[in-house]
């Protein structure tokens, strides 16, 4: 079932204002608003997207945006864990130009029901196509290219390996490949039980979940962890749309619990699946991200003809810290 909302220059600033008044109603006064946003307002054209929902093989809905059917060739996107589809969208928005555009929340994010126990990375990655190839009927015969970060990334390159005609061709941005000796680990982790006990995981499962307005979570998220160096738009987008309103104020759409269990799990057969690539992929990953992605990476590259790489100056979320520049090399190898 499809609905129809719009996102546009005028929501932007609408949720500005709100934001504003949050921030400066506040009798501390600590939180302040950055002028850069503001100024970016001037810049922003109209961004209109739909709403879409498909009730999966594993009984839970799935949800997401796409934007109206043009002819455009069409770009799938999946997000990183713990964030959402339109959690990008500073990047997504200069996409926009040169494609039409399908965004999907993975289990336990963004709108998407939390569906129970996490169905799996190698699972995920199918549902995302059982729901893709429900909805793009309306978008015709038009060429098909895939984009993911970190663990849409991985889901991405289990997409290319498994349906090699689905899409043309495909960028991942600093995809979360876990290294087999890691995974190694991970499996030996899984088995002894301590599988939730590794960095990562346990950073999600603490990873606070609740402020009293949008604003407040603007201000306790800026310039810190996994936020640091963010466009203001982006971390403005992340604010909006990963998080919910509820009764005495607003929180995470993805539990911290859910993402912990995608960090606690790794994709099965991974290496088999990137070394049956043969969809023409660009991997771009961050200068300063995790270190066994650049390893990762090297090791992909080395097996893998179809598979080229870039560093990118940045962190993990680099595309967050640069969305128009990510967004012109993505389309730069997308249409060459």
């Amino acid at each position: 079932m499809f609905c129809t909302t719009k996102v546009s220059l005028q929501g932007c600033v609408l949720l500005y204002r709100r934001l504003r008044s949050e921030a400066f109603s506040r009798q501390t006064g600590s939180v302040k608003l950055p002028r850069s946003f503001s100024q970016k307002l001037a810049t922003m054209t109209p961004f209109t997207l739909h709403p879409w929902s498909h009730v999966s093989s594993a009984h839970f809905t799935l949800r997401g945006w796409h934007s109206e059917p043009s002819g455009k060739p069409l770009l799938h996107f999946l997000h990183g864990n713990g964030f959402c589809g339109r959690a990008y969208e500073p990047m997504l928005k200069h996409l926009a130009a040169d494609f039409d555009l399908w965004l999907c929340d993975i289990q336990g994010h963004g709108d998407s029901d939390h569906g129970g126990r996490f169905h799996g990375w190698n699972r995920s990655a199918e549902l995302a196509v059982e729901a893709f190839e429900a909805g793009r009927a309306p978008f015709g015969e038009v060429p098909r290219f895939a984009l993911g970060h970190s663990f849409g990334g991985v889901l991405t390159s289990l997409i290319l390996a498994k349906h090699p005609d689905l899409f043309q061709r495909a960028v991942l941005l600093d995809p979360v490949l876990f290294p087999p000796a890691l995974i190694g680990v991970m499996a030996v982790s899984e088995v002894l039980g301590l599988h939730r006990r590794h960095t990562m995981a346990r950073k999600s499962a603490a990873r606070r979940k609740h402020w009293p307005d949008r604003a407040a979570a603007y201000a306790g998220l800026h310039g810190r962890g996994t936020f640091k160096g963010w466009d203001d738009a982006a971390l403005w987008a992340y604010v909006e749309h990963a998080l919910k309103d509820v009764e005495d104020g607003v929180e995470l759409k993805c539990r911290p619990s859910r993402e912990a269990e995608i960090f606690s799990s790794y994709p099965r057969r991974l290496w088999s699946s990137l070394n049956k690539i043969v969809t023409p992929t660009d991997i771009l990953h961050g200068q300063h991200s995790y270190p066994f992605v650049a390893k990762a990476v090297a090791r992909v590259t080395a097996l893998n003809s179809h598979v080229r790489a870039q560093v990118v100056a940045g962190g993990h979320c680099f595309m967050q810290q640069t969305p128009e520049d990510s967004a012109e090399r993505v389309r730069g190898f997308l249409l060459p």
